[in-house]
């Protein structure tokens, strides 16, 4: 389980949802027009649409924004049409790498992506190469200063989770996509503060990458891929050990 939260960690260690908040609005409003544009702008009736304003109200956007975004998503405001696209490849050290992309020009994208995979020493693969690799997931990351673990631990096995990965800085919930929304609001209903909360594609099994150099290509990659306009999601299945980590930063 530790390859989505692993990567979830290392972009909260080095600040990096903080420095590109701008960057993090920007997706999620995307997500709450396209959730808005297919399953309506009521969030009762539309759970797609409630798991992205969760994440939006995780990141602190302010309420106007999130509804602008859902009256371009329903058509009562002018607003681009997005696809919903997702790319699949390696990475270096044979990691397993998954791009949940939102685009208004497909042949952009596509070339964006590939051209990153390659310029990242790894290799974007045909459709369905690595998906299989993945569960769809409820996955709610926490800081460990936000929260108790014995207590966050029955809140969250109560609600539905089905684990509770801890890890040196945060803890992670899991739960089945159907059950999320009951433990994000448990959690939410006990004062609990998230980093982020969303459906990811969690992996089955994890590339340990013990070398210091493929990790360090291995990180450049995501990081470029995230870096991408269109990316919203990058899921990759990899664990890389923390003197690894240390040794790189």
């Amino acid at each position: 389980m530790s390859g989505h939260s692993k990567w979830a960690n290392i972009k909260h260690r080095k600040g990096a949802m903080d420095a590109k908040r701008g960057k993090i609005f920007t997706r999620l409003i995307k997500e709450i027009m396209v959730a808005a544009r297919m399953g309506g702008g009521d969030q009762a009736a539309n759970p797609r649409l409630r798991t992205a304003i969760a994440g939006a109200k995780a990141v602190n956007m302010p309420k106007d924004n999130i509804e602008r975004a859902i009256k371009k998503g329903t058509g009562e405001l002018e607003g681009v049409v997005y696809e919903e696209i997702t790319y699949e490849g390696y990475g270096p050290g044979g990691v397993a790498v998954l791009v949940e992309c939102m685009t208004d020009n497909r042949v952009r994208t596509v070339a964006d992506v590939r051209y990153i995979f390659n310029k990242g020493n790894g290799n974007m693969g045909e459709s369905g190469c690595v998906n299989w690799m993945f569960d769809r997931k409820g996955s709610i990351l926490i800081d460990r200063s936000a929260a108790d673990e014995e207590q966050l631990m029955e809140l969250a096995i109560e609600a539905g989770a089905e684990d509770v990965v801890e890890e040196e800085e945060t803890f992670q919930v899991l739960t089945a996509p159907d059950d999320f929304d009951a433990v994000r609001e448990a959690l939410e209903g006990a004062g609990i503060v998230f980093i982020e909360a969303n459906i990811a594609m969690v992996p089955q099994n994890v590339v340990d990458v013990t070398e210091e150099k493929p990790a360090g290509q291995l990180l450049r990659l995501l990081e470029m891929l995230e870096d991408n306009d269109d990316v919203q999601h990058v899921h990759a299945n990899f664990d890389i050990p923390d003197a690894v980590m240390e040794a790189l930063s």
